[in-house]
């Protein structure tokens, strides 16, 4: 209610875990197997390489007990198991099926879906995890910022990694959470901002990709 756009620049934006998760969604798209085989990724000479700061992981868990998308085997009847995609900030692996496992020379890893047609791949429950920050500790050194907590439009391209979004949500203003506000854009480039990430410790699984209380820093901000 009564939201107001803000003066464009360059910020500190802290996602709310509803809609955090969807950047860990596009890292998911940038690591499938059609996507490395296509070259049609931003992270595909990332292999073995940093994109997460030191300390977080990105965990695959087929095997969790009433998972939203708990298998116990994948859409060609591989076997699943619980794998770490990103392990300790490092990039360990993409995400196959026997067809792009085939194309790139390596082994499937169970992540084959089915749908209406050919098998396609997919995770199945997802979260991110090392976030040692409080919250409270996300906001407190933030002069002026905001806080998203709605995602709007589909401005990525995941072969540059670029990202512009149109969100609303709140002002943060020294650390404390101001008035709404709507209408602007976040913008910046995807492998930067994984490089950048702050997590919190409030990691609650409710979803099928599950995130704490993200913060990234230096994102451009499109508003007045």
């Amino acid at each position: 209610l009564n939201s107001r756009r803000v003066p464009s620049g360059t910020m500190p934006v802290i996602f709310d875990p509803r809609v955090g998760n969807s950047l860990i969604s596009h890292l998911l798209g940038a690591i499938a197997g059609p996507s490395v085989t296509r070259k049609a990724t931003f992270l595909l000479d990332s292999m073995g390489q940093r994109i997460l700061p030191e300390g977080l992981s990105i965990v695959d868990d087929p095997l969790r007990e009433r998972g939203l998308r708990s298998r116990p085997f994948d859409g060609e009847g591989l076997p699943t198991g619980r794998r770490r995609f990103v392990d300790d900030g490092t990039l360990t692996g993409w995400m196959l099926d026997s067809a792009s496992a085939r194309q790139l020379g390596l082994d499937p890893t169970g992540h084959a879906t089915r749908g209406g047609g050919s098998p396609g791949v997919g995770a199945s429950n997802v979260h991110l995890e090392g976030g040692t920050a409080s919250v409270r500790d996300l906001f407190a050194d933030v002069k002026r910022g905001v806080f998203i907590t709605e995602l709007i439009g589909q401005g990525v391209n995941g072969v540059t990694g670029d990202y512009s979004r149109g969100a609303s949500g709140f002002l943060i203003e020294n650390g404390t959470v101001s008035h709404a506000v709507s209408e602007i854009t976040i913008a910046g480039n995807l492998k930067e901002m994984f490089a950048r990430i702050i997590a919190a410790n409030d990691l609650v699984f409710r979803r099928a990709i599950n995130v704490p209380t993200l913060r990234i820093d230096g994102m451009t901000i499109a508003g007045e």
